[in-house]
């Protein structure tokens, strides 16, 4: 009994085993499949990959033994010329000399601003802190009013904003901060232009983003407080084609420059954005172009003289 049950168990596990091969079989036959439905593009495509990823480590170390190459080269460089890092310097920093002039940014406006508008104003705001740290005469820099979306915004964004060096933020508004005889509101709206910066003063700027919705808001608002306005005296020596409000940080820029340079034309070309198709206006209110082309006029009506025959 015991042999047929042996007997009968052989057969059995034959048909298992037979049965495995036929599973591996056809598992090899998928496998083959999946290769053969790659086209030749996405086969070459993988195998690109796999070298890739094989010979990650490799370029690894052969970045690193670049980096050590280019900083023993900057060392021997700087022993060649006497160890003096200064002279290794394409640009070497300008003498800063600090200006006690303050600039405001006033963010009062909060609530006239839809929250893409803020993280405008933000920007310009972070525009103003990078340029003022960079300038040759930076400017005391006063940040006031400063809560709601744009404080939501500078938290979300620039967790770093509270680390910030050499600037004044409160939450009070600049009346409460900056003497109010101390004070002028730079808004295009005033009929009064700015000649010359005053040392002694504080220049308020108004920060709103609002695609003029609320146009002529800074010029009331200054009036309403009693405090000197006036605006930058961009027609005098700038023709443009769009309207003359400019961004925030463009009329905080376009003052370090006029620190930096003396002179209001230099300020304004080298700060306005091409968009705004600036022109330079010449003492007697025509640009430098239209007098070009008078001249040209001129000249082609002068009658040419008549040709003499020897």
């Amino acid at each position: 009994m015991a042999d047929d049950s042996v007997k009968g168990e052989a057969p059995a596990q034959q048909q298992n085993d037979s049965g495995d091969d036929k599973k591996t079989v056809s598992s090899n036959g998928e496998a083959t499949a999946d290769n053969q439905t790659l086209s030749k593009r996405q086969r070459k495509k993988l195998l690109k990959q796999q070298k890739w990823e094989e010979e990650r480590e490799l370029r690894k170390q052969r970045r690193k033994e670049r980096k050590q190459q280019r900083r023993l080269q900057r060392q021997n460089h700087q022993e060649e010329e006497g160890g003096d890092a200064q002279s290794a310097r394409k640009h070497p920093r300008r003498e800063v000399m600090p200006s006690s002039m303050r600039l405001v940014v006033d963010c009062s406006f909060d609530n006239l601003m839809l929250i893409k508008d803020v993280r405008k104003l933000h920007k310009q705001i972070q525009r103003c802190y990078a340029e003022n740290r960079r300038a040759v005469h930076p400017v005391q820099f006063y940040l006031t009013s400063l809560g709601g979306q744009l404080k939501q915004s500078m938290d979300e964004k620039d967790k770093g904003w509270i680390n910030w060096k050499d600037i004044t933020i409160k939450t009070e508004h600049y009346s409460e901060v900056v003497a109010k005889e101390d004070l002028v509101y730079l808004t295009s709206d005033s009929p009064n232009v700015l000649e010359q910066l005053d040392q002694k003063k504080a220049y308020v700027i108004g920060g709103l983003v609002d695609h003029n919705h609320h146009k002529g808001i800074t010029f009331e608002r200054a009036k309403e407080l009693g405090i000197d306005h006036a605006q930058l005296p961009l027609s005098s020596f700038v023709k443009m084609n769009s309207r003359k409000v400019l961004a925030v940080n463009h009329v905080f820029e376009i003052i370090l420059a006029y620190l930096e340079k003396g002179s209001w034309q230099e300020a304004f070309f080298t700060i306005l954005p091409q968009r705004k198709g600036a022109v330079a206006v010449d003492q007697d209110g025509t640009t430098i172009q239209e007098k070009e082309e008078e001249d040209s006029d001129s000249d082609s009506d002068i009658p040419e003289q008549a040709e003499t025959r020897t």
